[in-house]
């Protein structure tokens, strides 16, 4: 029988918790839209007795996503904040958290406007610098919280410095990396603790469900985890597990093509005068590119530089018409769907955040985030063309 740790991506991401139905033989295996189960006597139950607690079709939906982590375990979340904030609250009050200074903006708002108000201390850095990390660290850090490349400015960190750190401190490492999703970047296997995705964005890949998830190798974190998703609830349905676990089976295709087109897109853009910035780790003038080819790698071990581009178009004006030109890209939330999406992370994504912190950073009101589906490149080419004329 074939070892199934020997399988390749896309093979353990289409057989993984999809074996066929004992019962009927379907190809499909059948989703369980149940709040409870049968027990055969008090106690005596067939290995689940409450959803809320765990139901088969999120197993299989876990199973498959730690075998696509390189991962012993899974936590699924109903949402990538419930999944985040599940994360955080492993530690106590008076405990000191340090997180990528731009990382996504609900992070921010959970973080500063709920947990903070718990006695959990924030501290939010820039974690391109590896120094700069290991000087903010406190004898009450307890977690590290990286986001590479970070939303929407695509910073990057170097995780294997920045972990070598963590464990001379005994502190623990958790990753966001729901912009490579485990096609384009795995930090379990460098020996991060924990991985966090939103299963709402490339896992899904289609816009239409929510989810998170929460990946370990650590017996002992994955027990603590499970505990508070019973505990607080923030389980995912059924229905979303299923469509998810559906929609893994086309990650690697759905992310090599946007990936691709993404990286065509970001060059052809960088030679646009029009435009203030080109953002895109893919691009040699981005400071972190080495970063990049070291660590953003495919299951095959090639380099891949993700589907997200930002870009700056000046004034208010250029983006209000840059947006109003749009045909192929729609101005939406979210990303890493089959279709191209456009956001003013200033206005949307980000608005939880202080403008000062914005404007620090460098989240401007003219930046404008590209989220790059599958499309014809020609298509999103031509739609981004018109879109920038004068």
């Amino acid at each position: 029988m074939t070892n199934h740790k020997d399988w390749k991506f896309s093979t353990k991401a289409i057989h993984i918790g999809n074996k066929a139905d004992k019962e009927s033989g379907s190809v499909s295996p059948p989703i369980h839209l149940t709040s409870t189960f049968k027990q055969d006597a008090v106690g005596q139950t067939r290995g689940f007795d409450y959803s809320r607690v765990s139901n088969p079709t999120r197993q299989r939906l876990e199973e498959n996503l730690a075998s696509l982590d390189n991962a012993k375990h899974a936590i699924c979340f109903s949402t990538g904040m419930a999944a985040t904030t599940a994360l955080f609250q492993l530690f106590d009050s008076g405990d000191h958290i340090l997180i990528s200074r731009n990382t996504y903006g609900g992070t921010y708002r959970m973080s500063m406007n709920v947990l903070r108000r718990q006695g959990i201390e924030f501290e939010w850095i820039d974690t391109r610098d590896t120094e700069n990390v290991e000087k903010h660290i406190r004898p009450n850090t307890k977690l590290v919280h990286l986001e590479t490349p970070t939303n929407p400015l695509l910073e990057l960190c170097d995780l294997t410095a920045i972990l070598n750190i963590c464990k001379k401190h005994d502190i623990l490492m958790s990753v966001d990396n729901t912009f490579m999703s485990p096609y384009g970047q795995r930090p379990l296997e460098l020996g991060v603790d924990v991985v966090m995705q939103s299963s709402t964005k490339s896992l899904s890949g289609h816009s239409d469900i929510l989810g998170g998830v929460l990946t370990t190798n650590d017996d002992e974190l994955d027990e603590r985890l499970r505990f508070l998703l019973k505990a607080t609830g923030g389980v995912p349905s059924s229905f979303d597990n299923w469509i998810l676990l559906r929609s893994t089976k086309t990650l690697g295709l759905r992310y090599q093509k946007s990936s691709d087109n993404a990286t065509e897109l970001a060059h052809w853009l960088a030679d646009q005068d029009i435009l203030d910035r080109v953002i895109y780790p893919g691009l040699k003038n981005h400071p972190q590119h080495e970063i990049a080819l070291k660590q953003q790698k495919t299951p095959n071990g090639e380099v891949i530089f993700g589907n997200m581009i930002s870009i700056d178009v000046g004034t208010i004006e250029a983006r209000d018409r840059f947006l109003e030109r749009l045909d192929v890209f729609t101005l939406a939330e979210s990303l890493g769907g089959v279709e191209s999406l456009v956001c003013v992370p200033y206005d949307m994504t980000h608005a939880a955040i202080p403008v000062k912190a914005k404007l620090e950073l460098g989240i401007t009101e003219t930046l404008i985030r590209l989220s790059i589906g599958i499309e014809d490149v020609g298509d999103l080419k031509a739609d981004l063309q018109n879109a920038l004329k004068d």
